[in-house]
């Protein structure tokens, strides 16, 4: 949709919710300005101002899908713009700016590393992403930005490998494109970066190890690193500048307080203002908690404040050897006895939540309260100081607060393993729910979904996309650290529902880390449907990656499960054991399964399964150099197909009686029925790479036809799908067959034709 349209839906729910636009911008912090020239058409808004906005108009589910849909952007160059947002009451920190600023401005005869380090809640991200914000204008190729979890209690720190493949994917690098090992991610990246000038802002790390396959080579790019360790390797072997932070100094901390709850209010209870700062040991993070709850009371006087942190204090000291923790989570407690009931039970429940950021569905589905719910407390939280948002509109939650709320939750005796369950659940439903766009891959049921789980209404590619990259990274955390034994089948089950984006997108190296962990573990409860599963989908992501070799031991493991298995999903497991072959280039045997299959079905009398089946037979047919028995299997498994009214898999059959016919030697036949299969491939909406397999034999009919020019277009075609798709090596081979072809004019005006 163009920005007329968002412009139009904007101010028709503006009208509909009785507010002004000075109202608006009131309730939603973004400026009138801003809202009118959205409202006019001239420009469409950032997630996080997006979010603001629906949040203050109070937009109910199908109003807020609306919005949402209307202001995606037509692609253009991809520039990425991934800083949290900047804190409009940033205070203090002279000293440290200016120097910071100097360093930005030495010229770019070397590139810029800065590794800002202090203890925890200091403000060293505040710091950084102000900074960043104050100098965007200078680095016109973007921000990128990672939470390297360094320090989180309920996650390990982030693999530099991984925060390597977000930023590679920010940068417009496909999914297949990115390589495999971690040396290999930083030399991409150092080369896609080598000419652009960014600034990188890798927060929370760990160590300098962490951090250090992360920079950029380009001496035109700043890179701004936060750590609660020093990080003195990287002053010696990459000549970064060290920054220290420390706890405020006595007036910056009561001028951070001021600008929270307002300068008369301070001036009017100057000592008890410094008190307060004072009992948050002027640590950045509890006076912004502070703030932000005294903010939503201004009737209370700043003393009787001082009376309530005084009384909570003692009863954490024995909590903590730490005075500084001992600090914050005081205040914490101050903050959260405030709470009401509900919102307080949400805060509790949404700690358990594991990924770096929280979708409202997540949050709700965790918490086991409806989304309109969930929108409201986290709004409540955020006013309370103890949740924020990040560039995209998701919220975020410091991991001192998670672990304050991971204490809460055993100290109520809160039901962990239900918020988990649920958790689960919510992701396994809505992966399968937007799987079914992802690919012509359709995983068959798992176990019953729970009848509380939150339901997101997809009904096309670009939602499910929308989706999963949304929970991308809550699904790979819930992987990876939920560990109660008991939701060890749910695990396995959310890493199969999920293969149709991985699929889609060429994400094989994620998906193999992910499918080897859940195939440990089914091979640990010794399940054969689910060991089955699994080498399935390492199998396939292997041999995508043209790791036939490896592939061998996955498709070992479901041969050893066929004896265990019932006998429908015996069948299947043949003909999947069939395609690996295939792809391993074990004619024979491959063909032996696909007959295995197809006996397994006739037996079962089901005519989907022997329909399939028999293409199966007849491309393994086909291979071996068998094609009118190939020609006879595909004919009876379209007939059987039309009868029950399937046709999705009709496009692959007419390309195996293609590929028969011309073995056969009958060229012109073998070009009609490849384009027959293209055009059911198309009409299916089939976005595999099943159709590129079609491309390529189509190009060499045609070049057997003497047609280079549409032979060259359609291998370039396929390399553009398979590019797409992330399959990289399948992507270059194409495109070395285009390449190698001599220009001869010949069908040059329909060289984009099929």
């Amino acid at each position: 949709m163009d920005k007329s349209t968002f412009g139009r839906l904007l101010r028709e729910a503006r009208q509909r919710s009785l507010l002004t636009l000075e109202c608006l911008a009131e309730a939603s912090g973004v400026s009138v300005r801003a809202i009118s020239d959205m409202e006019r058409g001239l420009s469409l808004p950032r997630q996080a101002t997006l979010t603001e906005l629906m949040d203050a108009l109070e937009l109910d589910e199908h109003e807020r899908r609306r919005l949402v849909q209307a202001s995606v952007r037509r692609p253009q160059r991809r520039v990425p713009r991934q800083l949290p947002p900047d804190l409009p009451v940033f205070r203090g920190r002279d000293e440290t700016l200016t120097a910071a600023r100097e360093i930005t401005d030495r010229g770019t005869g070397s590139g810029h590393v800065v590794a800002i380090g202090g203890l925890a809640g200091v403000g060293k991200t505040t710091l950084a992403v102000h900074w960043a914000h104050q100098v965007a204008d200078r680095f016109p190729d973007g921000q990128l930005y990672v939470n390297l979890r360094g320090f989180e209690e309920s996650d390990e720190p982030l693999d530099p490998g991984e925060a390597l493949g977000g930023f590679l994917t920010a940068l417009g690098v496909a999914g297949g494109e990115i390589p495999a090992s971690t040396e290999q991610r930083s030399a991409l990246f150092r080369e896609r970066t080598a000419a652009r000038r960014l600034i990188v802002l890798l927060d929370n790390a760990r160590d300098a190890e962490q951090a250090r396959p992360l920079l950029p080579a380009f001496a035109g790019c700043l890179t701004i690193i936060t750590s609660r360790n020093r990080l003195s390797g990287l002053a010696a072997t990459e000549a970064a500048t060290l920054i220290g932070l420390d706890v405020w100094t006595p007036a910056e901390a009561v001028a951070a307080l001021a600008a929270r709850i307002g300068e008369a209010r301070c001036a009017a209870e100057p000592e008890a203002a410094a008190e307060l700062t004072e009992l948050c040991g002027r640590l950045p993070l509890a006076v912004a908690v502070v703030g932000a709850q005294l903010s939503t009371a201004p009737q209370i006087p700043l003393r009787l404040s001082v009376r309530e942190l005084r009384a909570i204090r003692p009863q954490l000291d024995a909590l903590s050897a730490d005075e500084r923790r001992t600090d914050v989570r005081a205040v914490f407690s101050w903050s959260y006895q405030a709470l009401a009931a509900g919102t307080a039970r949400f805060f509790r429940y949404l700690s358990v939540h594991p990924g770096p950021t929280v979708s409202v569905e997540a949050a709700a589905a965790t918490a086991g309260v409806a989304p309109p719910t969930a929108r409201r407390y986290m709004r409540e939280l955020i006013s309370a100081g103890l949740l924020s948002r990040d560039a995209e509109g998701r919220f975020v939650m410091h991991d001192l607060v998670r672990a304050y709320g991971s204490e809460l939750v055993v100290a109520e005796r809160d039901d962990r393993l239900a918020a988990e369950t649920r958790l689960l659940d919510y992701l396994r439903y809505n992966a399968r729910s937007a799987g079914r766009f992802m690919s012509h891959y359709r995983p068959e049921p798992t176990s019953s979904q729970a009848e509380s789980t939150v339901h997101v209404v997809i009904d096309n590619r670009e939602e499910a996309l929308a989706w999963f990259r949304q929970e991308e990274a809550t699904i790979a955390a819930a992987l990876r650290t939920v560990q109660n034994p008991r939701l060890l089948r749910r695990r396995v089950d959310l890493t199969h529902d999920r293969v149709g984006y991985t699929a889609a997108t060429g994400r094989w190296i994620e998906e193999m880390a992910a499918t080897r962990a859940a195939l440990d573990a089914a091979l640990a409860f010794d399940d054969p449907i689910a060991v089955m599963r699994c080498a399935r989908h390492l199998s396939r992501a292997l041999l995508a990656t043209g790791r036939a070799d490896e592939a061998d031991e996955a498709v070992g493991l479901m041969i050893a499960q066929l004896h265990r298995l019932p006998a429908d999903h015996r069948a299947y497991a043949e003909r999947n054991i069939s395609l690996a072959r295939d792809r391993q280039g074990r004619s024979a045997e491959s063909l032996h399964h696909a007959r295995n299959a197809l006996a397994i079905a006739r037996e079962l009398g089901q005519t989907m399964e022997i329909a399939m089946a028999l293409g199966s037979v007849g491309w393994s047919l086909a291979v071996v150099g068998e094609h009118e028995e190939a020609i006879a299997a595909c004919e009876e498994a379209l007939a059987l197909l039309q009868d029950i009214g399937y046709h999705e898999p009709m496009g692959a059959i007419w390309h195996t009686i293609g590929y028969a016919q011309q073995g056969l030697g009958d060229t012109a036949a073998a070009v009609a029925t490849y384009e027959q299969s293209l055009r059911l491939h198309r009409e299916n909406s089939d976005t595999s790479e099943r159709p590129t397999f079609v491309l390529n034999d189509l190009a060499s009919a045609r070049l057997q036809q003497g047609d280079s020019d549409r032979a060259r277009a359609n291998w370039i075609e396929a390399a553009r799908v398979l590019d797409d798709l992330g399959s990289r090596r399948a992507a270059a081979e194409m495109r070395a067959k285009a390449e190698a072809l001599p220009t001869t004019g010949r069908g040059a005006a329909d060289a984009g034709d099929p």
